[in-house]
């Protein structure tokens, strides 16, 4: 099987961020990378609400609890 590359693993890894949301578990490697890319599209854009969303997403992964589902939509969705 030949590797995966780009969009197909990026895909690949923000449908299980979902998936990993919607069982409560901590936020998984890809929405906390997402939420770092969000959140320098959104420094460069004064858009305060989605910093916040982002700063308690990355918060979440680094102290092993819970984002909220709100969160995890706003950076999951935010370049859509």
């Amino acid at each position: 099987m030949l590797p995966q590359f780009g969009t197909a693993v990026r895909k690949k890894n923000l449908n299980s961020a979902v998936t990993a949301e919607l069982g409560g578990g901590a936020p998984d490697k890809a929405s906390v990378d997402a939420a770092w890319l969000v959140l320098e599209a959104a420094n460069d854009l004064g858009d305060h609400a989605a910093i916040d969303a982002c700063r308690r997403v990355i918060d979440a992964e680094l102290t092993g609890t819970v984002a909220g589902s709100s969160d995890i939509d706003l950076v999951l969705g935010y370049f859509r």
